[in-house]
């Protein structure tokens, strides 16, 4: 899952060397912390914050295939 995340994030941002993913698991499921360059956190979110919901739906897709749950945060 931090793979397929990291995969994601670094072609949407302009600096993919800054791309940080931390992963923890709080109370029976993962939750990963996406920090990029304050100057590409806007194109992580997205208008409206539609990126960021895509990011969310496609994580949480990929941790039902294997059985557990994920949460995803975004960090500036």
């Amino acid at each position: 899952m931090k793979e397929f995340l990291e995969f994601v994030a670094k072609h949407l941002v302009d600096q993919p060397d800054n791309v940080v993913i931390e992963s923890e698991e709080k109370e029976q499921k993962l939750v990963f912390k996406l920090k990029v360059a304050e100057t590409d956190v806007g194109k992580v979110i997205g208008r409206s914050g539609k990126t960021a919901s895509a990011l969310r739906v496609l994580l949480r897709a990929v941790a039902a295939k294997e059985g557990k749950r994920a949460v995803l945060d975004i960090v500036g």
